[in-house]
């Protein structure tokens, strides 16, 4: 009976885990302005596009795979021109994937405190947009890479504008690269 009470005890957490991380989950799809059947290709797009590129590396290097709205962000690096070359074809070839923005480096893989500080990055741009009033930070997905913050998501030509100047007034930040699809904003009443 203990440890039928522990069983369903231990269940119900999960069961909340679930709930808790549902609810999130549909804040977050209802604060995107991609349809939420976009977003899920996304996903799959970068699980497929990373599968196939790290079988084709085989451990030689460090690719990042960024896909929003169907357009995919390739950062990292990589140990050859022809690498670089491979990858951006090996992803493009991933179905559903429009276009490919290659922004790998030839160089040798970056070390654990240049990817801690590159996420350190990130998260002090995400938490500078917040309350900013000009976009919403939830339409913007920021990625960065050796200081190089790349700024994704479909937004108006203003909020690109404001967003870049929040990512280039952050500290740390060496570069801020917008790879935006623009969008034509709603018409006023």
């Amino acid at each position: 009976m203990t440890l039928m009470l522990a069983s369903a005890t231990a269940l119900q957490g999960c069961v909340d885990a679930i709930i808790i991380g549902g609810v999130a989950t549909g804040i977050y799809l209802a604060a995107d302005r991609r349809q939420a059947e976009v977003m899920l290709v996304d996903q799959r797009i970068e699980f497929a596009a990373s599968h196939r590129v790290g079988e084709a590396l085989k451990g030689q290097g460090h690719v990042n795979v960024t896909s929003y709205n169907y357009m995919v962000l390739l950062t990292g690096e990589v140990p050859t021109a022809q690498a670089k070359a491979d990858v951006e074809k090996i992803v493009s070839e991933v179905p559903q994937v429009k276009t490919v923005v290659n922004e790998l480096q030839i160089a040798g893989t970056s070390s654990a405190a240049s990817r801690s500080n590159d996420a350190y990055i990130t998260s002090k741009v995400k938490a500078n947009f917040l309350g900013n009033g000009k976009f919403r930070a939830t339409d913007i997905k920021v990625v960065t890479e050796a200081g190089v913050v790349f700024l994704l998501g479909l937004v108006t030509r203003e909020e690109a504008d404001a967003a870049t100047e929040v990512a280039r007034g952050t500290a740390g930040v060496q570069k801020v690269v917008r790879v935006f699809e623009y969008v034509v904003p709603p018409a006023k009443k």
